[in-house]
């Protein structure tokens, strides 16, 4: 008997905080579901904890001047999405510490924008399901990410300095962690794919093959679509941490 395929994922947020450790992650990551959730009328935001510098395949190019294509490749890219604007954190490529001044800068992100969901990486996956190792900085950022969610953002005494300089705590309720090894929720991008190429596309310092980008996308984004047996999908582990959502709208 063949698998019945699984309900597309209908909860949409109001306000959502997508945290990745470099640009072009987002765009490899949850870029149609930003966009799908945007049309309807969501407010997005991106975060990227480093700029990128270590991102190429010349020693001798200068990582100031490759950091510097590389963020306006993001918020070019970022623009096609449709996000409401993107922060670049700084951090060390390829040595993001899960520290207190990363946690801390979180924190002010997510309290000053206040989603109602943060989208960032899996930091359970080292080896991917399918083959390949996850990187370190994806790692790092995603378990920080987690931790400047719950418990610091909600915690008034979390970086006393945020809440008397005005940031009040705030609680996030979901988190949709991308490119994992264990999803349980299918998002139908069906309608917004081709702008998550498109996206994609903005990312010229990293596409050594352009040419076969559309075809490798489109692969992951029908493998993904499967289980719920539309055309694209994107898939996330979706861990709920408020179970009050009756002021969240859904998707339409």
């Amino acid at each position: 008997m063949p698998e019945v395929a699984k309900a597309p994922h209908g909860w949409r947020p109001a306000r959502f905080l997508v945290i990745t450790a470099h640009p072009d992650d987002a765009e490899f990551g949850p870029a149609a579901t930003a966009a799908k959730w945007i049309d309807a009328g969501s407010i997005g935001r991106l975060v990227c904890c480093t700029s990128g510098d270590q991102g190429g395949e010349d020693a001798d190019l200068d990582p100031l001047t490759l950091a510097a294509t590389r963020e306006a490749e993001q918020s070019a890219a970022a623009a096609i999405i449709g996000y409401e604007g993107v922060s670049y954190l700084h951090q060390p490529d390829g040595a993001v510490a899960n520290d207190l001044p990363l946690r801390e800068l979180l924190v002010r992100e997510i309290r000053a924008f206040r989603p109602d969901a943060v989208l960032t990486h899996d930091p359970d996956v080292l080896f991917y399901a399918g083959g390949g190792v996850n990187h370190t900085d994806h790692r790092t950022v995603g378990i920080a990410a987690v931790d400047a969610v719950f418990p610091a953002a909600r915690n008034p005494m979390a970086f006393p300095a945020l809440a008397q300089g005005g940031l009040a705590p705030h609680r996030v309720r979901r988190l949709y962690l991308f490119w994992s090894n264990a999803p349980d929720a299918w998002v139908d991008v069906t309608d917004t794919y081709d702008r998550r190429i498109d996206a994609l596309r903005c990312h010229v310092s990293q596409l050594h093959h352009p040419e076969r980008l559309d075809e490798r996308i489109r692969a992951w984004g029908a493998e993904e679509g499967e289980p719920i047996g539309v055309a694209y999908g994107e898939a996330f582990r979706l861990v709920v941490i408020d179970e009050d959502e009756e002021d969240a709208p859904e998707v339409v």
